[in-house]
């Protein structure tokens, strides 16, 4: 076992300190391999050092350029900061680079969808989808996007499948509910799909809302 993947282990018991002695001895003998600095990165990052961290990923891309988990952990880094204009540009570079992993497309169209360009960001969740059909939230953020663009038959027949896949999945009940109530107009199954959501998740105040609004217009 490498020291990496030694350094890995001790990260995820939480012995950060150990972690971070192990990836120092990685980048000292070998400063050219990306994935120390990216293990480094990741420690900084659970003890809440941002700013270092970001320093160690950068690192990462500089030392080897076509690194890909480079690129994802960089994006990752940016995401979870909400910088999501960089996240896209970093998660795009490592799908250039050869990540051609479900995860990949999927936070780069979740990256397109924070920045409000639904158009971009739909052909990377469909390929997110193609690569692995099981990813519930995949194919649940795929089919809001469907529903943004207008692909309303789309939309709804990725929403049944995320419910099949996930019977208790509260918002994909509410956003059936909201195409049944708008593009079908069919009012009894966007009912019954609004006291689905509440059945799962009481507090889930949109779905309780929209059950409101169906009331009155009734």
């Amino acid at each position: 076992m490498d020291k990496n993947q030694q350094g890995i282990e001790l990260l995820q018991e939480g012995k950060w300190e150990d972690a971070l002695k192990l990836f120092t001895e990685q980048i000292e003998e070998k400063p050219n391999d990306p994935a120390a600095y990216i293990n480094f990165g990741h420690v900084l990052a659970e003890m809440n050092d941002a700013e270092r961290a970001l320093k160690f990923y950068k690192k990462a891309v500089e030392v080897d350029h076509e690194a890909s988990a480079a690129h994802y952990a960089l994006g990752s880094f940016y995401f979870g900061r909400e910088r999501f204009e960089e996240a896209a540009q970093s998660f795009e570079k490592s799908i250039r680079n050869g990540m051609e992993e479900s995860d990949s497309y999927f936070m780069l169209g979740l990256s397109f969808l924070y920045l409000d360009q639904t158009v971009m960001a739909l052909p990377y969740l469909m390929r997110a989808v193609e690569l692995d059909g099981n990813d519930t939230e995949a194919r649940f953020q795929f089919a809001l996007a469907l529903a943004k663009t207008e692909q309303y038959e789309e939309a709804e027949k990725n929403l049944h499948i995320v419910i099949s896949q996930d019977p208790h999945h509260a918002d994909a009940y509410y956003n059936l509910g909201v195409l049944y109530a708008g593009h079908n107009e069919n009012a009894e199954k966007a009912h019954e799909c609004f006291d689905k959501a509440l059945e799962i998740q009481p507090d889930h105040m949109l779905a309780g809302y929209g059950k409101k609004l169906l009331e009155k217009a009734e």
